[in-house]
């Protein structure tokens, strides 16, 4: 049976990143393989094993065009109308909290915040599928 280990995606400013990643949702640094053109960062914290790679290309230094295929990232968290709090405060700018009742009954809550590269990131309260 195959098992998710980790997703990658492509970052300019590795300690911006790595900081974002830290405040916002306590994801440290696991692993770190250097290499002559690129860096690989391994982020995870206890709540799960899988990992976030950074990729850290040396020789970029214009923002990556993240095109029309990218969808978004998704943690769950026990509160989160705490985290959205906590997150607007430390000025990380999350967009607003949403009840998602497509049929009347709502079946995620959950709000949207991008990383310093633009990643967007689902934030969503733990229940349901969202456990």
């Amino acid at each position: 049976m195959a098992k998710a280990i980790h997703t990658m995606i492509r970052v300019l400013d590795e300690a911006r990143s790595v900081d974002f990643y830290k405040t916002a949702f306590g994801l440290d640094v696991a692993d770190r393989l250097d290499f002559d053109s690129f860096t690989l960062v391994y982020l995870s914290n206890a709540e799960t094993g899988f990992e976030l790679e950074l990729t850290v290309n040396k020789d970029r230094s214009e923002p990556y065009d993240l095109g029309d295929g990218y969808g978004h990232l998704a943690f769950s968290v026990a509160d989160v109308d705490s985290e959205h709090a906590r997150l607007t405060k430390l000025g990380l700018t999350p967009r607003k909290l949403v009840d998602f009742a497509p049929g009347g009954e709502v079946i995620a809550r959950f709000f949207f915040i991008a990383d310093p590269d633009g990643y967007q990131i689902e934030v969503l309260q733990r229940a349901g599928r969202y456990i």
